[in-house]
């Protein structure tokens, strides 16, 4: 079947104003995708912080624990971060035993947005996440 005159090339004109929109489409799902996966692995991440220096003796050593958790937890789920930062407060652990108390971590991760090609987008978008952890009253401290 041969095209009527005056139809030679509509496919390609349709195609040609298609493509944009497509391109669009598909950096908006992959923009989504990356913000979603950060959010998830940086909530792990302060999860991990948070049980590990509870389970620690002294303020200093809960840091170093939380601090080394954070980052393992991170690089298993894969967490692309442009800025990373780490906050333990563990000052609890500080006090006697016999006080009831928690250890809070959060964790704040600059995720990079610039290589996906969505007009208006910014660069980069921080997820922060924060979790606690108790600490187990009559557990021993320094």
């Amino acid at each position: 079947m041969r095209p009527t005159r005056g139809q030679t090339g509509a496919v390609a004109v349709e195609f040609a104003m298609l493509v944009p929109v497509l391109v669009l489409l598909v950096g908006l799902v992959v923009g989504g995708a990356r913000t979603w996966l950060a959010r998830s692995a940086v909530e792990q991440a302060a999860a991990a912080a948070a049980r590990g220096a509870s389970q620690a003796r002294t303020p200093a050593q809960a840091q170093r624990t939380a601090a080394h958790l954070a980052s393992a937890q991170a690089a298993v789920g894969g967490l692309r971060c442009d800025r990373w930062a780490l906050d333990v407060d563990a000052r609890v652990l500080a006090g006697p035993p016999g006080q009831p108390g928690e250890v809070a971590a959060t964790v704040t991760c600059e995720v990079p947005l610039a290589d996906v090609l969505v007009p208006g987008w910014p660069g980069a978008i921080t997820v922060q996440c924060r979790a606690t952890a108790v600490v187990d009253r009559y557990r021993g401290r320094q």
